[in-house]
């Protein structure tokens, strides 16, 4: 079973992320902000990161650039996805140079979504 790392600091769309991606049997694990991505991936392994733009303490493009630079070439290589509310503030190119695969516009369109973790995770 893929394992999905979603970090969000709304519980609502945490929630419905889970729920959607758990119907698909990839098995979810949810924090709410970018350091508590960094300090997941020390302790496991995951086969793709949801990663919210705007996130209290590190926020989705600090955590990108810091995932990317891990020493563990694995782990630095993870796909990642942008989730985004204000997706005008940014171009593709700024999530792609953040070491963004991908990204999705909130509100979520949950079909785009499955499509992209499925793609990501093959």
């Amino acid at each position: 079973m893929k394992k999905v790392l979603i970090a969000e600091d709304s519980s609502v769309i945490q929630n419905l992320a889970k729920k959607i991606l758990e119907f698909q049997n990839f098995e979810i694990h949810s924090v709410k902000n970018g350091q508590q991505v960094l300090d997941a991936i020390e302790k496991e392994d995951f086969d793709i990161l949801l990663l919210d733009i705007n996130m209290p303490v590190m926020d989705g493009m600090e955590c990108a650039k810091a995932v990317r630079g891990l020493k563990d070439e694995k782990k630095a290589k993870l796909p990642m996805i942008a989730i985004t509310g204000n997706a005008r503030n940014y171009s593709m190119d700024d999530f792609k140079e953040a070491g963004f695969n991908d990204m999705l516009a909130k509100p979520l369109n949950f079909d785009a979504l499955v499509a992209q973790v499925k793609t990501l995770t093959e």
